[in-house]
C-alpha cells in the first residue's frame, strides 16, 4: 500500500509540473478550483481523516489549511468560499507543496503500522478521491489556460486518443431484469455505486462509438444550435444566455476552420475524433436531431458489461446518459464525514458514464457514476446515442 500511496500522490505533482506558480493560483470559473488548492485539499482530506484520528501524537503541520482546503464536508468544520479560491495568493505553491511532502512523510509512519478496517477504508477511499482531483486538476487548468489571448499549451507535446475511427453500429443492449450496480466482492467502489439491484430494460440498442466532430459539425450546420424545437425549455434558455453556438473551446481561425483548444494548444478540429466539452443540454438536443435518444445510465452499464464490439467505454470522454443522479434503492450514504461525499448532491445532476482521457487509469469502472449539472461543458463530456429496439 506504500507505494501505492506514494504513486498516486507523486502523479498529482507530475500533472502540476508543467505549470508556473501563477498557473497554479487562477480560478477561472466558481465551478473550477485553482491547481495548487487541488494539491492542498488532497493533502488535507489525508491529514484530516487518517492522520488526525489513527496516528498517535500527530498534529497538524498548520492548524489554519483545514480552514482553507476543506471542501463541502460540513460535519470536519468551517471553509473558504469555494468561488474565492483563487484570492488564495498565500500559501504560495511552494508552500503547498511542503504541506503535501509534510504529510506524506506523517502517511508513511502511519502506513508502516498495522492499520484496522476503518484506516484502510478511508485510506483508500482518499487515493481514489485523489484520483478524481487529478482529472479536475487538468479540466480546471485548461479552462484557465483558454482565458489567456495566448492560448498557452499545458503541454505542446500532448496527444489526444486516437479516434476511434468513422463506422458506427447500433448493436443490441440486454433487455429483460439485469442486475445494476457495484457488486461488493469486486473491490473498492463509491457508495453511490450501490446497493446492487435489479432493472427491467425495455429492448433498446446503444452505438459502437461515441458521436464524432464531424457528426457534431453536420448538427451545427443544420442549424441544431438554432432550433429552439431541439432543446429542452432550461436548455435553449442557457443555449441564449452563454450564445453557444458550437461546443466549448472552439474558434474559427482567419480562413475560418474551427480549432479547438486542448491541452496541447490551439489544434485543428479532428473529424473522426470523439466531441468533447459539450453539456447535456447540448448532447440531448443533437440526440433529438439525430432521430435517437441518450441510453439510461442502466442500458449503459448493462451494454458495456455484455456488448462485445463496443469501443472507447472509457479513455477519451465521460458520456452523458439520460438519466438523472438520484440514488439506487437502498442506498446509504457512509457514516459520519465522509458521507458528505457523495449523497448529497442527489438532485439537479445528469449522469455521465465512461471515463476521459484525464481521468487516471484504473479509477473508472462499469458501475462509476459521474455527475454533473445539465449546463456544464467544461469536464471531457461527449454523449454516445442509443435508439429503442424492436
Amino acid at each position: 500500500m506504500q507505494e501505492r500511496y506514494q504513486t498516486v500522490r507523486d502523479r498529482s505533482e507530475h500533472l502540476a509540473r508543467p505549470l508556473s506558480p501563477e498557473d497554479q493560483t487562477i480560478q477561472s470559473v466558481p465551478d473550477a478550483s485553482p491547481v495548487k488548492w487541488h494539491l492542498g485539499h488532497t493533502t488535507w482530506f489525508f491529514e484530516q481523516f487518517l492522520l488526525r484520528r489513527f496516528l498517535p501524537g500527530y498534529r497538524p503541520v498548520d492548524e489554519r489549511y483545514a480552514f482553507l482546503f476543506n471542501s463541502y464536508y460540513e460535519a470536519a468544520g468551517p471553509r473558504h468560499a469555494r468561488p474565492r479560491r483563487g484570492m488564495l495568493t498565500r500559501p504560495s505553491a511552494d508552500e503547498v507543496l511542503r504541506y503535501r511532502h509534510a504529510v506524506d512523510a506523517a502517511m508513511r509512519g502511519l502506513l508502516a503500522r498495522n492499520l484496522s478496517t476503518d484506516a484502510t477504508f478511508l485510506l483508500e477511499l482518499g487515493l481514489n478521491h485523489e484520483e478524481q482531483h487529478q482529472e479536475l486538476l487538468l479540466t480546471d487548468a485548461l479552462h484557465a489556460l483558454a482565458q489567456n489571448p495566448l492560448r498557452p499549451a499545458y503541454d505542446e507535446g500532448w496527444l489526444p486518443p486516437a479516434p476511434a475511427g468513422r463506422e458506427c453500429r447500433f448493436l443490441d443492449g440486454p433487455a429483460g431484469l439485469v442486475g445494476i450496480g457495484h457488486d461488493p466482492a469486486a473491490g473498492f467502489a463509491f457508495d453511490n455505486e450501490g446497493p446492487r439491484h435489479r432493472v427491467w430494460l425495455e429492448p433498446y440498442r446503444i452505438a459502437t462509438r461515441p458521436v464524432t466532430n464531424a457528426e457534431w459539425l453536420g448538427f451545427m450546420a443544420a442549424g441544431g444550435y438554432a432550433d429552439p424545437l431541439l432543446w429542452m425549455s432550461d436548455g435553449w434558455a442557457a443555449r441564449c444566455e452563454e450564445g453557444w453556438e458550437a461546443p466549448l473551446y472552439w474558434e474559427r481561425d482567419a480562413a475560418g476552420a474551427w480549432l479547438q483548444f486542448t491541452p496541447g494548444g490551439l489544434r485543428p478540429v479532428d473529424p473522426d475524433a470523439a466531441v468533447r466539452h459539450v453539456s447535456w443540454y447540448e448532447a440531448d438536443a443533437f440526440a433529438r436531431w439525430a432521430g435517437k435518444r441518450l441510453p439510461t445510465e442502466a442500458e449503459w452499464e448493462a451494454a458495456a458489461l455484455a456488448v462485445p464490439g463496443l469501443q472507447d467505454l472509457e479513455g477519451d470522454v465521460w458520456q452523458w446518459t439520460g438519466s438523472a443522479y438520484r440514488p439506487y434503492p437502498g442506498f446509504r450514504a457512509w457514516a459520519g464525514a465522509v458521507g458528505e461525499y457523495n449523497g448529497k448532491f442527489m438532485v439537479n445532476q445528469m449522469v455521465l458514464r465512461g471515463g476521459s482521457l484525464a481521468t487516471p487509469p484504473g479509477h473508472a469502472r462499469a458501475s462509476y457514476r459521474n455527475f454533473f449539472p445539465p449546463d456544464k461543458r467544461w469536464q471531457f463530456t461527449g454523449l454516445r446515442l442509443a435508439e429503442d429496439g424492436a
